[in-house]
């Protein structure tokens, strides 16, 4: 039989390994209640993610009616030739250029025209002469009618001739005048100040009468006219504010010069005439869009934040009393800064989650920031010196 004498140990030996003992035992137990407590009830939903808060607010929103049209200018004027069969020798405008009312713009050959003047003036000078001379020999036949030299019908001979002479010089003067005028119209004159938009003048051409030699943009204004439904004309007057943006991405501030009075009865449509300002990247011919301003509306609002937009619908996440949210698909309207407004679906009282709502889906359990909803629910600090008012 075995020896185990070697194994014997001393009382205080057996004491200290008994209490080391019962140290381990207890810390086990501990650590494992510990696990017990932190583990949450069997069954018990955890909440999917944590949102901040907020309320719709009202405020008041600009109203706007956004249409679109095109630039053009406010009045054209055609300048063309107004003598026949002569030939252009100096053209001294261009396209884009600014002119002023009076200036010349082209030039014709006048040599044709100056020697036609001097054979109308000739031709005034024998029709002087001879008139002259009819009307003495009408003096002298009125002068010897009492005497008898002279018969009734011979008077009357003498007389209708100094008419005649009369009526020669008449003529002669006009076809002066006539060539006179002539002369004048072989320099083209701007009719009014404004800026060239086309020109088809070329030296040495031969032109008729009435031919187009340029196009001007009457005092270089220029206006949006811009097509609005028929049911959005109402509250559409003269004076109205308007921002237009065209193509080139300039904006600027028109007004309503006024309505047209009657509509297209195709498309329904009513054209609007703007009138815009100069600026250097306007251009006749542009498209450009706009918004009418209406003045302002009562509208409630929610932060963009808060809107999710699925499906093509957009929605926002109401928060119940029991932390879960409930989707609802609302309708928008208009957008100022980083408020949308909220035209059915929602009302004043339910608060939706804001931060974090683009990935919450119906039902889910939500956990509600409390910084966020401190800050949602707290007023807005007062000025210094109303803060001091009220303190006093």
């Amino acid at each position: 039989m075995p020896n185990f004498s070697f194994f014997r140990f001393s009382p205080t030996t057996l004491a200290v390994v008994a209490v080391c003992a019962l140290a381990v035992s207890g810390a086990l137990l501990f650590s494992g209640t510990l696990r017990a407590a932190d583990a949450p009830a069997a069954g018990a939903a955890r909440p999917a993610l944590t949102v901040s808060t907020a309320r719709p607010l009202r405020a008041a929103m600009p109203l706007h009616l956004a249409a679109n049209g095109n630039v053009m200018a406010w009045q054209e004027a055609s300048i063309g030739a107004e003598s026949n069969g002569l030939r252009l020798t100096e053209v001294r405008a261009n396209v884009g250029d600014v002119v002023r009312a009076g200036q010349v713009l082209a030039t014709f050959a006048t040599e044709t025209v100056q020697a036609d003047l001097a054979q109308a003036r000739a031709s005034l000078l024998e029709a002087q002469a001879h008139a002259a001379e009819a009307a003495a020999n009408a003096e002298r036949a009125r002068t010897l009618q009492a005497t008898g030299a002279l018969s009734q019908q011979q008077i009357q001979q003498l007389t209708t001739a100094e008419q005649t002479a009369q009526a020669r010089v008449a003529a002669a003067q006009a076809l002066v005048r006539a060539q006179e005028l002539r002369l004048q119209h072989t320099q083209v004159l701007a009719p009014d100040s404004g800026v060239i938009s086309a020109r088809t003048a070329t030296v040495g051409a031969v032109v008729g009468a009435g031919t187009e030699l340029f196009r001007m943009v009457r005092k270089g204004r220029l206006e949006w006219r811009a097509e609005v439904l028929a049911s959005e004309l109402r509250p559409l007057r003269p004076g109205a504010k308007a921002r237009v943006t065209a193509a080139s991405g300039v904006t600027v501030d028109g007004t309503v010069r006024m309505v047209a009075p009657t509509v297209d009865p195709q498309t329904r449509n009513a054209l609007v005439y703007v009138d815009l300002p100069a600026h250097p990247d306007l251009r006749a011919g542009m498209f450009a869009r706009g918004e009418f301003q209406l003045g302002h509306s009562d509208a409630l609002t929610v932060p963009q934040e808060a809107l999710v937009v699925r499906d093509g619908f957009a929605y926002v996440f109401a928060v119940g009393a029991d932390q879960r949210v409930q989707q609802r698909k609302v309708q928008t309207g208009r957008r100022q800064a980083d408020r949308v407004e909220v035209l059915s679906g929602l009302t004043a009282e339910t608060t939706v989650a804001v931060r974090g709502a683009g990935f919450l889906n119906d039902g889910d359990l939500v956990r509600v920031a409390p910084a966020a909803e401190e800050s949602a629910s707290k007023p807005a600090p007062a000025p210094a010196s109303q803060a001091q008012t009220a303190t006093k």
